[in-house]
């Protein structure tokens, strides 16, 4: 019952605290805001370079277009990269991208190729 009334991306209590405390740290807001905007860069860049389409964005995401998005986020589960598929928001082709450390970003760009063929093979 719980799972229909929480918002789709919930947040506990503490990590609300949380976030409060870190977005009155100026120094702390300014290294993620650049980290975020040095990974959207690098993810979107390497995206583009594969022929994929992506959504311009200024969240800590970005919407990536791979084809029937069900199937390539279960060969990234497969690969151990976590990606979330958005076809409940009508989009059943794109999948949702979170912009993580340097080394999760570079394992997410070097899975995806073997995941859509993969996924590709699969549906054929």
């Amino acid at each position: 019952m719980l799972n229909r009334v929480r918002l789709p991306f919930n947040v506990s209590t503490i990590a609300q605290a949380a976030a409060c405390a870190a977005l009155a740290d100026e120094a702390f807001l300014r290294r993620s805001h650049a980290l975020n905007r040095a990974g959207l860069r690098e993810l979107d860049a390497g995206l583009r370079g594969m022929g994929l389409e992506t959504v311009p964005s200024f969240a800590n995401f970005l919407l990536v277009r791979v084809g029937p998005a069900a199937r390539a986020y279960r060969e990234l589960l497969a690969r151990g990269v976590i990606v979330r598929p958005v076809g409940s928001y009508d989009l059943p082709d794109w999948l949702r991208v979170t912009v993580g450390l340097p080394q999760e970003n570079e394992r997410f760009l070097k899975a995806l190729p073997a995941a859509l063929a993969a996924a590709q093979a699969a549906g054929a």
